[in-house]
């Protein structure tokens, strides 16, 4: 498992009963995780300075209950990255902190290029993998189909001192955005993808991971080019196993000379455990 252990800004308190406790800067939550099907060691409900809960409603979705003052939103950092803090809808707050270990991975292979690189990141969201591509010296195209989230990776970008960097919003289809690319020529020498499990494009395109996400890897091999540094697959899916992303990328990559890795990501926790937050794929071009 690839940890994200290197925050600052963010923790893991406490786990238990499908909730996890969450410190963010100074602000304290409680989320549910479908992972956490322990129980809990510690009495979150009744946590000191415990600021807001996302309770879920048995007819589906949830909302938020606060309990104390805080903040609308909030700014936490890592490193030197700055990311935009909100709850929001749907229990999230704009950032996937697990994905940090993969910022590192990224970044180490961008800065370790010897070249310039151009990121393609698909399914983008607030653009954490953007923001950390971008300060690591590469260009990035960040696509996604919510105009809301695309504004956020905006913001997270001005905030991180980023602003003056290669970088173009793209609101659209992924799947759509891409065919485009490969009609218009563009190549890019690596591409990050988040897919959800199941989404909609912005005119009612349908999204299905696991009968849509191997046709999509490939159809992304018409982007890269000649000399590919990295692809990057993120999967929050319960029950994709590493060992899929893996399979996916090893055919899709076929022909390239390069490794590809599978892991689980996940974060540590206070109780000394590591908490799973999903499954990573990487090709990495081991080209000389």
């Amino acid at each position: 498992m690839r940890l994200a252990d290197k925050w600052k800004d963010y923790r893991v308190i406490a786990t238990g009963d499908g909730y996890k406790l969450e410190k963010w800067g100074d602000v304290i939550l409680l989320r549910p995780d479908p992972q956490v099907i322990w129980h809990a060691q510690t009495d979150m409900e009744n946590y000191p300075g415990l600021c807001a809960k996302y309770v879920r409603s048995e007819t589906g979705g949830g909302g938020w209950k606060y309990l104390s003052k805080m903040p609308d939103e909030w700014t936490i950092g890592y490193g030197e990255l700055k990311f935009k803090i909100k709850p929001m809808g749907f229990k999230h707050t704009g950032l996937f902190p697990e994905q940090a270990a993969n910022w590192e991975t990224v970044t180490e292979l961008i800065r370790n290029a010897g070249r310039e690189i151009s990121v393609l990141n698909l399914f983008a969201y607030t653009g954490g993998a953007t923001v950390a591509c971008l300060n690591a010296g590469a260009s990035v195209c960040h696509v996604d189909a919510a105009k809301g989230m695309v504004e956020r990776a905006g913001e997270n970008v001005r905030l991180s001192g980023l602003k003056d960097k290669p970088v173009r919003f793209i609101i659209d289809d992924c799947k759509k955005f891409v065919q485009r690319e490969i009609r218009r020529g563009r190549k890019y020498d690596a591409i990050i993808m988040d897919p959800p499990s199941y989404g909609r494009g912005p005119n009612g395109e349908m999204w299905k991971i696991e009968t849509e996400l191997y046709d999509f890897v490939s159809l992304c091999r018409g982007v890269l080019s000649d000399d590919p540094l990295f692809v990057l697959i993120n999967s929050y899916t319960t029950g994709l196993q590493p060992a899929v992303l893996k399979n996916i990328l090893t055919l899709t990559m076929k022909g390239l000379p390069g490794r590809v890795e599978a892991y689980e990501v996940g974060l540590p926790t206070d109780e000394g455990i590591a908490l799973p937050c999903g499954a990573g794929g990487i090709f990495i071009n081991e080209h000389k």
